[in-house]
């Protein structure tokens, strides 16, 4: 079999799966239809929205087909008239049995982590908020449980401690794009031995990456230095670390925080307290360390500069920022 008798159907959403697509048609391989969520409506017109994959498909004049329901017979049908040989999975939702047996050769996911490790919807997002300096990816075959198939390859990238998860995200796109065409090629080769996840277990301990929730986002001034700055760049630049500024009026203003690093703290300084709040903003954190807030997005403002910021924004004494859950 060659790569243009090999049938594939797509399956996935958001851009991070646009860059395995373009692969696929630019190398020549025989997309047969692109499957993504339906359009959703957006903005104050409510216009509908289409996701990447579907913008990346139309242009390129690929068949799509956007379900409201995997299970829905009508598409069921649909999708058994492609005669797929093999399905490949990216950034899209979970599919129920029926969908991912369909194809002989079987369907394979790409996912942003370095299985075991971090199973689930956010594996950059956790990875960087922990603090990890060694992340990837991993195709697998997909079975019922979430992210537990056997794994057929992985490429690993080591990450620096001022990478936020937007930038680990593109790097992980790009490098998830050269798996998914290697593991392609080696399902067309047919000299792949999957893996079972079990078989790495100790090697790598079984995580989740659970969705990030509105509360995920709060910062914590009660814990270090290193966590609270590993914990702002995971969340970079989207959704975003809060937290809320208390002036000592007591009025409040909650914050976006985009970017900080680590600078010198005052041992006797409580969490949360503005160190210093003169063209630097510099909050404290456990144990006498402290970070220094690069990038701010005040609500209702732009994100911009923190000097900038605070040109135009006046600090009283003894303001400081709280812990703030489900605001």
């Amino acid at each position: 079999m060659t790569k243009q008798d090999l049938r594939i159907v797509f399956l996935g959403t958001p851009y991070f799966a646009v860059e395995s697509l373009n692969r696929l048609v630019e190398g020549g391989y025989n997309v047969v239809g692109v499957i993504t969520m339906p359009d959703k409506p957006a903005g104050r017109g409510h216009h509908l929205l289409q996701s990447a994959v579907k913008q990346y498909a139309v242009a390129h004049d690929l068949k799509v087909m956007q379900p409201v329901s995997l299970r829905d017979p009508e598409f069921l049908d649909e999708l058994r008239a492609l005669r797929a040989d093999l399905f490949i999975v990216i950034a899209f939702r979970m599919l129920p049995r029926e969908v991912w047996q369909m194809p002989p050769l079987g369907t394979f996911n790409l996912h942003a982590s370095l299985l075991p490790r971090y199973r689930g919807a956010a594996p950059i997002n956790r990875a960087v908020m922990n603090g990890d300096t060694e992340t990837g990816v991993t195709t697998f075959m997909l079975k019922h449980e979430i992210d537990t198939g056997d794994i057929l390859q992985q490429q690993s990238i080591q990450t620096s401690q001022e990478e936020n998860a937007g930038a680990v995200h593109d790097r992980l796109m790009m490098l998830g794009a050269d798996l998914t065409i290697q593991t392609v090629d080696h399902i067309i080769a047919g000299d792949l031995t999957p893996i079972p996840q079990d078989q790495l277990l100790g090697e790598r301990e079984a995580t989740p990456a659970p969705k990030i929730f509105s509360d995920d986002c709060v910062i914590d001034w009660t814990k270090t230095a290193a966590e609270v700055h590993n914990h702002v760049r995971g969340l970079s630049p989207y959704p975003a670390a809060r937290s809320v500024l208390v002036n000592a009026d007591g009025s409040e203003l909650s914050c976006k925080i985009l970017a900080t690093r680590k600078v010198a703290g005052r041992a006797d300084a409580a969490p949360g307290s503005i160190i210093c709040g003169d063209k630097k903003l510099v909050v404290a954190c456990a144990d006498g360390s402290a970070v220094e807030v690069l990038q701010i997005q005040p609500a209702g403002k732009r994100a911009m500069d923190t000097e900038a910021w605070l040109r135009g924004y006046r600090l009283a004494n003894n303001a400081h920022f709280v812990e703030k859950l489900g605001k």
